[in-house]
């Protein structure tokens, strides 16, 4: 956005398909569509608009209108000129709530679809490409930096992000195979494998056999370092954010009740399935974003 200090000032019309910064703190870091409905008076730079998809009442039978300084206001960005290719640690703008969040990728997926890390609501959740995009800024009436501009930036930043794996660094791994989607599992690195792939042996996975530790050429979007150890004092909340260690991986969960002796329904948020573990084998939920780790 400009600085609302600078010279220049957005106009808008009457009409104007805009996209809108609420105002309100539990909305902070998100993009809503909108109209404009008024100026509020001739010489302000303040507009009245109307919401898409939020309400003024819970029977969700009235559009919301606000009266908003013309620095939350933006026409809507345009489409990118061609495809965009997202990445591992993108910083993207998702589509949830029924708005755009600020937000940045943690993992790809099969069939097109990303982990991403919502800063707004210190949560992962699941997405397909449809629903994301890369940020933008709209500066003095432009559109800035070009979305190819973006992705070459990101596209070089990835590939010296991945040079951090070295033979024997011990990691953790996820996965996409049937029943395991979703879990990451302790690994060694055995050696370079192509492009940002790796050769790793994991620790508690053996193959068919069940003669030896199984091993497989994994793309460096799916390694991770080994999460530090943060020791819980207190005990879990509901809500809080966790990974439980269940069939030799850790599986991304939300407590969902806390139970005597040390135990807790935890909800997996992959699979929309309850199960009951002790406190023993759960640790707090940690996203390694750009380098470092994040703690929801």
């Amino acid at each position: 956005m400009s600085n609302p200090s600078s010279s220049w000032v957005a106009q808008f019309n009457l009409g104007d398909r805009v996209e809108i910064r609420p105002r309100d703190v539990g909305f902070r870091g998100s993009w809503y569509a909108g109209t404009v409905v008024r100026r509020e008076a001739k010489n302000t730079n303040r507009y009245v608009v109307e919401y898409d998809q939020l309400y003024a009442d819970e029977s969700g039978e009235k559009l919301l209108q606000e009266t908003l300084d013309w620095v939350q206001l933006r026409p809507p960005p345009p489409p990118p000129e061609k495809k965009v290719q997202f990445k591992f640690e993108d910083e993207v703008e998702a589509f949830y709530n029924d708005g755009w969040w600020e937000g940045a990728i943690i993992a790809e997926h099969s069939g097109g679809k990303f982990a991403v890390f919502l800063r707004g609501f210190d949560e992962q959740i699941v997405l397909e490409e449809k629903d994301l995009r890369l940020p933008v800024q709209w500066v003095k009436g432009k559109w800035e930096p070009r979305f190819e501009q973006v992705q070459r930036e990101k596209e070089s930043n990835f590939s010296k992000e991945v040079m951090k794996f070295t033979q024997g660094m011990q990691v953790e791994v996820l996965t996409d195979e049937d029943g395991l989607k979703g879990a990451w599992f302790a690994a060694t690195i055995i050696e370079p494998s192509g492009e940002d792939k790796y050769l790793i042996e994991y620790k508690t996975l053996r193959n068919d056999d069940d003669t030896e530790f199984l091993r497989e050429v994994i793309r460096a979007c799916n390694i991770r370092p080994c999460p530090p150890e943060i020791i819980v004092v207190d005990g879990f909340k509901v809500w809080d954010a966790v990974d439980a260690y269940y069939n030799e991986g850790w599986w991304v969960g939300v407590i969902a009740k806390v139970l005597i002796n040390s135990n807790y329904e935890v909800n997996f948020i992959e699979y929309d399935e309850k199960t009951t573990f002790n406190q023993a084998d759960l640790r707090p939920h940690q996203d390694w974003l750009n380098g470092k780790w994040v703690v929801p």
